[in-house]
């Protein structure tokens, strides 16, 4: 069975995506939580993953780390991970790997943190930019394939990487235009996306860096944690 190497569920979008993968699509796998430690977590997570970060899965031994490999190494093995029509397919890589390396704002100004709500800041044109440029891409995907998810009528590795946008979406207010205004609920009410974040809630550890991101992205008007 597959080992898949994870964060902290309220803080880690990067754990999310192969994670909400492999639940949806019915992929067994043993979880394994490590918490962020204060500090570099490189040694941590260095006895479980080569590049010292998480996710990471575990096959017979065999190490696959960042989530964009994860989910190809997944699709080599297991139908649904992208669409079956080629066109359909070769958006939804497309749309994935911008999320991997775009959306650099969003990630800086709305860090995830599931469990809490917050007045943010006046948005920057950076923000501003990549939650239209958000919108764009998915009411794009939602036009072409009919929906309801991006790339057709089925959940797949392209929904699982834009995961982390709804639960940013939720603490944060944000709003997208178009058909895209729907888009993050209905990943919300995925019952592996209530899982995820009812056990985000659970945690009683906080990391300090990732707490400091949050207040610096605004003020807490809400937190729904549980408390040691």
């Amino acid at each position: 069975m597959y080992v898949l190497h994870i964060g902290n569920k309220n803080y880690s979008s990067w754990s999310l995506r192969p994670w909400l993968l492999m639940r949806v699509l019915a992929i067994p796998f043993e979880e394994r939580l490590t918490p962020f430690p204060a500090g570099s977590s490189f040694s941590l997570y260095r006895k479980v993953s080569p590049n010292g970060r998480v996710p990471c899965l575990v096959d017979d031994g065999w190490a696959v780390w960042d989530s964009l490999s994860i989910v190809e190494y997944l699709a080599e093995r297991h139908q649904g991970v992208w669409p079956a029509e080629a066109k359909a397919r070769a958006w939804a890589r497309s749309a994935a790997a911008e999320m991997h390396s775009s959306f650099t704002a969003l990630r800086d100004l709305c860090p995830m943190s599931c469990g809490v709500r917050v007045e943010p800041l006046p948005m920057s044109g950076s923000l501003k930019h990549d939650i239209f440029r958000m919108a764009d891409l998915w009411n794009d995907g939602l036009a072409r394939f009919g929906g309801p998810f991006l790339a057709g009528d089925r959940f797949g590795a392209v929904d699982a990487f834009f995961a982390p946008i709804a639960f940013r979406a939720q603490s944060y207010g944000l709003t997208f235009e178009g058909a895209a205004a729907v888009y993050p609920r209905r990943l919300l009410d995925l019952p592996a996306m209530r899982e995820w974040y009812a056990a985000g809630l659970a945690e009683t550890w906080r990391h300090p860096d990732h707490e400091a991101e949050v207040r610096a992205a605004g003020t807490i008007v809400e937190d729904m944690r549980a408390t040691a």
